[in-house]
């Protein structure tokens, strides 16, 4: 089937998506991405990790808003897609990575996260002021010290695969992290994302919290995205007709927002993205280290437990 679609095929909510270039204020309109807002926001992924949603997702919300985005890890989300499609390295070091091996450390890692938080805002209010300035503010309602985002994809992964653990203790140790991050996103007002990797019985309850819910489906056209006020069928081109969204295309289209917002892209992405590229961590002596692909060295709560 070709990728191009006539222009009057029905789009239904695609009317949002205009091309970044025909808009006079894209920053200030409904674009291509649907917004995350406060609360817990469910993503489901049809199709795997093959579609970097997730990713656009976090870096789109973090070019809109000020303050570091928290990410707890699993399964490996927090690698090097984050780097590949960043328009900014700057962007990726507002990302703080920590990842639990087993589900007591991944529920270690969530309960920790407020004292994660709590050293992020000292250390960027003590660097602010000895500066001698104020971050310029590109969201009045966000600030550059405090969190703009928690993210906790496959945050059912480690309780299903535990085996130390009964299957009553699994569902009771993922409850209470699911009740922490819904305390979060109270706390601090902001969203949480999450993605889950099955649907069945053991994750209803992470649909269950969620505030709102977000479903990527694979098409022959591209990945759609619908939530409760956005639909995403395919994308318009410059020629009026409509093309299969790609792995570069989102990378183009995060730099495209971080030049409407003053975040000056990086020129050109390697091939071969580094290890460092993917974000900080924190560790429990509070010293601040680059995350990296590998899982052992950016978490952060580095203990000898495996944090």
């Amino acid at each position: 089937m070709s990728n191009r679609l006539a222009v009057d095929q029905p789009t239904r909510g695609a009317d949002r998506n205009r091309s970044l270039a025909d808009q006079a204020d894209p920053a200030a309109d409904e674009m291509l991405l649907p917004q995350l807002d406060d609360g817990i926001t469910l993503l489901d992924v049809e199709g795997g990790r093959g579609v970097p949603i997730l990713q656009s997702l976090v870096l789109d919300h973090l070019l809109l808003h000020d303050g570091p985005a928290f990410w707890v890890d699993a399964n490996g989300h927090a690698t090097t897609t984050l780097a590949q499609i960043a328009p900014s390295q700057r962007l990726l070091n507002r990302i703080h990575v920590a990842r639990g091996f087993t589900a007591y450390q991944h529920y270690g890692a969530v309960c920790d996260l407020p004292t994660a938080v709590n050293k992020s805002i000292q250390m960027s209010t003590t660097d602010a002021r000895a500066a001698g300035r104020g971050e310029p503010s590109r969201d009045e309602d966000t600030s550059p010290h405090t969190p703009a985002l928690i993210v906790a994809p496959a945050v059912d992964a480690q309780y299903r695969a535990d085996d130390t653990l009964g299957e009553n203790h699994a569902k009771t140790l993922q409850a209470r992290t699911l009740a922490r991050l819904a305390n979060y996103a109270d706390g601090y007002d902001i969203p949480v994302l999450v993605t889950r990797n099955e649907r069945n019985e053991f994750t209803e309850s992470v649909a269950t919290v969620a505030d709102h819910h977000l479903e990527c489906e694979q098409t022959r056209m591209g990945p759609r995205v619908v939530g409760e006020d956005f639909e995403t069928l395919v994308y318009p081109v410059d020629d009026g007709a409509y093309y299969q969204t790609t792995f570069a295309y989102w990378r183009q289209l995060l730099a495209a927002r971080a030049t409407q917002v003053g975040v000056e892209p990086t020129t050109s992405a390697p091939s071969t993205p580094t290890p460092e590229g993917v974000g900080t961590g924190v560790t429990a002596d509070g010293e601040t280290v680059a995350a990296t692909a590998d899982p052992l060295l950016d978490a952060w709560t580095a203990t000898g437990g495996g944090r």
